[in-house]
């Protein structure tokens, strides 16, 4: 038997540190009611992780089980391969906007319009590849408004391994960090290859030295690709979000 279907509503919001309108794919569970507090999972990739990682028939199935916390899932979809590089990327010319955007003005847009808990664990950040670099990065920047994140396969340079190095509130975060076995000569946007599994587990080791919240490390078998992703999003969403 099927289990009760959330629903999918669009929204719109004026980003100022953007100076854009940005669309937003807003999950609701079937069981909503304001009556109830909801935890915030936001995804970058939005319309890939609806899409391609099935996200919503994900979270209906752990939701109906009992498996996982009553949340309502925000999916922000790039407009192109150019858009999202520059917003994501720790290179990108528009990375510092797009994270003040995340943590100043969709985080008050949310608490105001739905119910929420107005706390840093009650937020949790999701992302693949250059999704989880940023969703990472603004984590580690915004650990008081942002208490959890999940990583899939992120791209990790130099930048990313500093961050963490430097990063001096490991106790406010958890942590889901997983990388695929043959991630190890990835197409990358700027029209390059890289290896992403070696600098993984530099992070890896990095992370599993701090004294994170809580972290949990998996190298799946596979590639760079939503084939893999989406098969280890419900225990991505049962870890990270476990009722």
């Amino acid at each position: 038997m099927q289990p009760p279907q959330g629903k999918i509503k669009e929204y719109t919001l004026y980003s100022h540190a953007l100076e854009e309108e940005m669309e937003l794919l807003v999950y609701f569970p079937a069981s909503f009611s304001t009556l109830y507090k909801y935890t915030l999972l936001i995804a970058q990739d939005g319309r890939d992780y609806f899409q391609m990682g099935r996200i919503g028939r994900a979270a209906d199935e752990l939701l109906h089980q009992g498996e996982m916390e009553n949340t309502i899932i925000v999916g922000i979809p790039y407009k192109n391969v150019h858009d999202r590089r520059a917003k994501y990327h720790p290179e990108g010319e528009r990375q510092k906007a797009y994270i003040r955007f995340l943590a100043h003005e969709l985080v008050s847009f949310l608490d105001k319009e739905f119910p929420t808990y107005h706390m840093a664990k009650g937020r949790v950040l999701i992302g693949d590849s250059l999704g989880a670099t940023v969703s990472l990065q603004t984590a580690l920047q915004y650990p008081h408004t942002f208490g959890r994140v999940i990583l899939q396969s992120p791209l990790v340079n130099e930048t990313v391994l500093h961050q963490v190095q430097s990063f001096s509130e490991p106790q406010l975060l958890d942590v889901y960090h997983v990388i695929g076995s043959e991630e190890t000569d990835v197409p990358t946007t700027d029209g390059g290859r890289a290896n992403f599994i070696e600098p993984n587990r530099e992070l890896h080791a990095q992370f599993s030295s701090m004294n994170f919240s809580s972290y949990f490390y998996e190298e799946f078998d596979g590639g760079h690709t939503w084939k893999y992703w989406q098969k280890d999003l419900k225990q991505a969403l049962k870890k990270t979000l476990a009722n």
